[in-house]
């Protein structure tokens, strides 16, 4: 019996050292996660817009509403849902390694019948990003580093709410360095070298370079930055500055600049603050000066604006909010019939019943000041939703 016991004790013991390191080593392999965010919208918009399901400001009439035609409109739209991989699991250099990729459905539609149906597809985060301890490089596309936050909308969530109402968003191929102290209070110093924006449309194959490429030199943006809290009473307050370049006739360069202030602030676990302010000038490719980058004879377009938004969770069911934003050019640098001034106001109503469902709706105010006359506009959205 004692010959017998030994054997299969040893195997025993052999077995278990082999699912532990089996164990072990399933643990060190990638992990790729897919997330994503089915949504669907259902809009109105009183009077003629920019776009029609994500309306940022309030246009002038043209083409056919000119000619007679209602300038009121109803439609739905899916191109706003969302899917993201991500790779965590691999370290190198003494890093933690992750690739983030994310798309939405954005991109455009196919300029066809039915094109509206068939929207296309968008990048909207590819990134490597490695982690040590209190270091953190990201090299890749993503959000600019100068300001951050952005309000909670799922009306507006493939073009950030108050976007050209004060709100300067982007998403840009770039190098970023990130630094950040230990716990409890972070301090934190973000400095990036980013891809060179101007706000002009390219064609449907090739790309050309445009006034900001042309400078032949990158954008640069840093932050400073506290944050404090954890899960629901996370609060960050940050300051961040850009300087850009956009080549002209000659040798001449053109500056395009900005600071911000921006904030993410938890009072009690309930509410919540957030909010930006920024002051600059040639920020159309910001989503500054309401997207007006240079104004009469190539001058750049001077502006200031900023957002805020109150949130409310009660319960983990529910969530209410609202704010406004505005975004205000100087007038003396615009071209002839520039846009003036941006003022939105919204508000939203989101339920969560659970399993990754959601359901809200959002109403949004837009006014529009151009020199003739202001236009206002108002968007109601209603939309459904399923997260993974």
């Amino acid at each position: 019996m004692r010959l017998v016991a030994r054997p299969l004790a040893l195997a025993a013991v052999l077995l278990a050292a082999g699912l532990a390191a089996g164990t072990a080593t399933a643990q060190t392999r990638p992990t790729l996660t897919v997330s994503g965010q089915l949504l669907v919208n259902a809009f109105y918009n009183s009077g003629k817009t920019n776009n029609s399901d994500v309306p940022t400001y309030a246009d002038t009439l043209t083409g056919a509403e000119a000619a007679g035609l209602p300038t009121h409109n109803l439609g739905s739209a899916v191109r706003q849902s969302r899917l993201g991989l991500t790779l965590t699991g691999t370290r190198a250099l003494g890093a933690s390694i992750t690739g983030s990729l994310q798309v939405d459905f954005f991109g455009g539609q196919q300029p066809s019948t039915g094109g509206r149906t068939y929207p296309l597809p968008r990048v909207r985060v590819a990134t490597v990003r490695a982690d040590w301890s209190r270091l953190s490089l990201l090299v890749g596309q993503d959000a600019l580093v100068i300001a951050p936050v952005s309000p909670v909308s799922f009306a507006a969530f493939a073009t950030p709410l108050f976007a050209h109402s004060g709100n300067l968003w982007f998403r840009a191929p770039q190098v970023r360095l990130s630094a950040e102290t230990s716990r409890p209070a972070r301090l934190g110093v973000q400095g990036a070298v980013i891809a060179p924006l101007q706000p002009l449309a390219q064609g449907a194959i090739l790309t050309q370079p445009d006034s900001a490429e042309r400078s032949g030199l990158p954008n640069l943006e840093g932050r400073v930055y506290v944050k404090w809290g954890r899960g629901t009473t996370a609060s960050e307050v940050g300051f961040g500055g850009h300087l850009g370049w956009l080549a002209t006739t000659g040798d001449t360069l053109l500056r395009s600049r900005a600071v911000a202030l921006d904030a993410r602030v938890a009072v009690g676990p309930h509410l919540t603050l957030l909010g930006e302010a920024f002051s600059g000038e040639a920020l159309g490719a910001l989503g500054g000066a309401v997207s007006q980058n240079l104004g009469r004879q190539h001058v750049p377009v001077g502006s200031r604006g900023g957002w805020l938004q109150a949130d409310v969770r009660p319960d983990a069911a529910w969530e209410f909010g609202g704010g406004f934003g505005i975004d205000d050019p100087v007038d003396g640098d615009l071209a002839p019939g520039g846009r003036e001034r941006n003022l939105t106001w919204a508000g939203h109503v989101i339920w969560r019943p659970g399993g990754g469902l959601l359901l809200g709706a959002e109403f949004r105010r837009i006014e529009t000041a151009y020199a003739a006359r202001t236009v206002g506009v108002t968007h109601l959205n209603a939309y459904t939703g399923l997260s993974f």
